[in-house]
C-alpha cells in the first residue's frame, strides 16, 4: 500500500511538472506574438535556453540553496521512493525557470543574448532559490518571526510572491538599465507604438498559460492527498475575472483580454488554497484593472519601455495576490482563515526588495562588465537576424 501512494504521489507531481514546463512554451508564444517579427526567433531560442541552463544550474546549485539538499550520490539512492525527490525537484525547476522567462519579455528586442544566459545562471542558482528557502523551507527563521510578530506564517501556497513577484520585481531594474528601444519614445515627445506582431500567436501563448496554470497551482499541493478542488475553481474564477476586467478597462484590445486572464492567475497563486471563490473571481478581477492600468501608465506616461508589461503583470499582480491573500483568504469573508494580513504584507515586501535588490546588483555588474544591450545596428537588423542569422519567416531562393 506504501509503495502504491508513493508511486502515485511521484506521478502527480510529475504531472505537475510536466503541465508547468508546458506553461514555458506559453511563455515563448506570448512573446513571441508581441515583438515584432524581426525579434521572433529570439523570442522562441531564449525561453528555451534559458529553461536548459536554469536546468542545469538549478539541479546543480538552486535546489541545495533552497532545501539544502543535493542529488550528487548515486542513482540507487535517486530511486528511493520512486525517485519523489527528483521528482520534485523537476517540479519546483519549472518554477524557477519561470523567472527568467518571464525577464525575458520585459527586456525584449535589445538585450544581448549571451549576457542575458549569465544572468539567468546566477537569478536561477542563488537569487531566486535564497527568497524560495525563506518562504517555502523555513530558512533562518524568517517564518517563524513573521509568526510571532503577527501571529500567522507568511502564506504563497502556489508563487505570487516567491515567483512571479520577484520575476517581475528583478526584471524591472533590468529594463530600466537597458533603456527603452530604439525611437520608441522620441525628442518631440511623441511615442512610436509597436503593436503586437501576431495576435493568433499571443493569443495562443495566453492559453497555453492558463491551462497549465492549473497545474502550477492544484499541484503545488505535492501529495495526492492534500489535493483540493478548491484551488482549481480559485484559478479558474481569478482567471476569469482578470479577463473581463481587461476587457472592459482595456476596451476591447485583443492584448489586454488575453494578458488579463494571466493576471489574475498570478494573483490568486498564494491564496488559491484559502480563498472562498467570489473572493477569488474579486481578487482576479483586482489584478485585471492593475495590469491594464500600470502597463498603460509606464509605456505612456512613466516611458518605461517594458515589451511584455512584465512589472506590471507579474511583479505587480503578484505582490497584490500575497497581500490579497491576507484580506479574502480571512474566514470573515469566507475564506479558511489562518493567514493574516500583516504577516503577508511584511513577507511580500521582503520578496520586493529583495528581488529589487538583486535586479539592480546582477544586471548592473553585467552592463559594467559585458554590457546587456545589442549595437544600434544590431537592434535595427533585430535580433534574429543578429543574434541567430535567419528570420522567423526567410525568404527562399528559388534559383537552383
Amino acid at each position: 500500500m506504501e509503495s502504491l501512494q508513493q508511486g502515485t504521489n511521484t506521478l502527480f507531481i510529475l504531472l505537475g511538472a510536466i503541465m508547468v514546463l508546458a506553461m514555458h512554451a506559453g511563455f515563448a508564444f506570448l512573446e513571441l506574438g508581441t515583438v515584432r517579427k524581426k525579434n521572433q526567433v529570439n523570442a522562441l531560442v531564449k525561453i528555451l535556453v534559458d529553461f536548459s541552463v536554469s536546468t542545469v544550474v538549478y539541479f546543480a546549485v538552486g535546489y541545495g540553496v533552497a532545501y539544502g539538499t543535493h542529488f550528487f550520490v548515486s542513482a540507487d539512492v535517486l530511486v528511493h521512493k520512486n525517485g519523489f525527490e527528483l521528482t520534485r525537484f523537476f517540479f519546483l525547476l519549472t518554477f524557477a525557470a519561470a523567472i527568467p522567462a518571464i525577464i525575458s519579455g520585459g527586456i525584449a528586442e535589445r538585450a544581448k543574448f549571451w549576457p542575458q544566459l549569465i544572468a539567468t545562471a546566477v537569478i536561477v542558482g542563488l537569487v531566486y532559490p535564497f527568497f524560495e528557502g525563506i518562504a517555502w523551507n523555513h530558512h533562518f527563521g524568517v517564518q517563524d518571526g513573521i509568526k510571532a510578530l503577527t501571529g500567522e506564517e507568511f502564506h504563497d501556497f502556489a508563487g505570487s510572491v516567491v515567483v512571479h513577484a520577484v520575476g517581475g520585481w528583478i526584471a524591472l531594474p533590468a529594463v530600466l538599465l537597458l533603456g527603452s528601444r530604439a525611437n520608441r519614445y522620441r525628442k518631440d515627445g511623441a511615442i512610436s507604438a509597436h503593436p503586437p506582431s501576431n495576435i493568433p500567436f499571443l493569443a495562443l501563448g495566453a492559453w497555453i498559460l492558463i491551462v497549465g496554470w492549473f497545474g502550477f497551482n492544484v499541484m503545488s499541493a505535492q501529495t495526492l492527498d492534500k489535493i483540493s478542488g478548491l484551488v482549481a475553481v480559485n484559478s479558474l474564477m481569478a482567471m476569469v475575472g482578470g479577463t473581463l476586467a481587461a476587457l472592459v478597462l482595456g476596451k476591447n484590445d485583443p492584448g489586454f483580454v488575453h494578458n488579463g486572464p494571466l493576471a489574475g492567475l498570478v494573483a490568486v497563486c498564494a491564496g488559491s488554497d484559502v480563498l472562498h471563490p467570489l473572493g477569488a473571481l474579486v481578487v482576479g478581477a483586482i489584478a485585471g484593472g492593475i495590469f491594464v492600468q500600470m502597463f498603460t501608465l509606464t509605456q505612456n506616461k512613466w516611458k518605461i519601455d517594458d515589451v511584455l508589461g512584465v512589472w506590471p503583470l507579474h511583479g505587480l499582480c503578484g505582490a497584490w495576490g500575497g497581500i490579497a491573500a491576507g484580506i479574502f483568504g480571512q474566514s470573515a469573508l469566507g475564506g479558511l482563515g489562518g493567514v493574516s494580513f500583516w504577516g503577508q504584507l511584511i513577507g511580500t515586501l521582503m520578496g520586493v526588495c529583495w528581488a529589487l535588490l538583486g535586479g539592480v546588483l546582477v544586471y548592473g555588474a553585467l552592463k559594467a562588465t559585458l554590457g546587456l544591450r545589442l549595437s544600434q545596428e544590431e537592434e535595427f537588423d533585430g535580433a534574429d537576424l543578429s543574434v541567430h542569422k535567419i528570420s522567423a519567416t526567410p525568404d527562399r531562393d528559388a534559383s537552383w
